[in-house]
């Protein structure tokens, strides 16, 4: 998959909701879509970053996008059917959901956690990614292959000490992706996670404050993965967790 290549046109008549796009690795997923044809919905909290965004894409003459601001630490079940009406409504159906926002909140040990960060990290990084996977499910039945990507981390395939939550979040995301996988079987439906590894990212720079970012990996290399997962070149995948990053 590092090496996968992605035709121009792959995404071509696709519309794919990206959630965290305002920056970091969602913000250029959204970009890397919408170059290979695909309609993005840009979903953060933040709107004058998705702002920059949009008219990024746009000064690039790719397909126009939408803005859906929301954020995911407040929102409810009503945000959640009122965003799959309007895109039933606006696209007619959601080709593909990148989950991809998520919160580090706080690094330490478990013993010492605040109640309200931990509840608040899975907030984000777990009931919110089932929600809207959940309301948008209805939509996605209408397009001709729908692809769901989680996102994992390898603190959420091996515990480490003071990851806390966040690791936490992340082996109970793998666990969603696999039971959804199995649910959908071989419908028009497939769900996977990418593990994007370290990334120069500010939720890097946040966990590891000393670290050299020249020598991490950019979101841009990252994409490769990104794309495979979203183009009907991975129609046949379902319920795996691949990573972005050669290990």
């Amino acid at each position: 998959m590092h090496t996968y290549q992605a035709a121009e046109n792959a995404l071509e008549n696709k519309v794919i909701l990206v959630t965290g796009a305002g920056d970091g690795i969602g913000r250029v997923a959204a970009l890397t879509y919408a170059k290979h044809g695909a309609t993005v919905i840009l979903l953060g909290k933040t709107t004058s970053k998705l702002e920059c965004v949009y008219d990024e894409i746009v000064a690039a003459g790719y397909p126009k996008p939408a803005i859906v601001p929301l954020d995911l630490k407040g929102a409810t079940k009503q945000h959640y059917r009122d965003l799959a009406a309007t895109i039933e409504q606006q696209f007619g159906k959601l080709d593909g959901l990148l989950n991809n926002a998520s919160i580090l909140g706080a690094l330490g040990p478990l013993e010492h956690f605040c109640v309200s960060t931990f509840e608040n990290i899975m907030k984000v990084n777990v009931t919110a990614q089932a929600m809207i996977t959940k309301y948008l499910f209805p939509v996605m039945r209408k397009a001709p292959s729908a692809s769901v990507i989680f996102t994992s981390s390898g603190v959420g395939r091996q515990g480490r000490e003071f990851w806390g939550a966040y690791a936490i979040s992340k082996f109970a995301t793998e666990g969603m992706m696999q039971t959804w996988a199995a649910e959908v079987g071989k419908t028009n439906i497939r769900i996977n996670c990418i593990n994007p590894g370290a990334t120069r990212t500010g939720m890097r720079a946040t966990a590891y404050p000393g670290e050299d970012k020249d020598k991490l990996k950019t979101p841009e290399e990252l994409m490769p993965t990104y794309l495979y997962l979203m183009s009907d070149d991975s129609a046949e995948v379902n319920g795996q967790s691949l990573d972005a990053q050669v290990k």
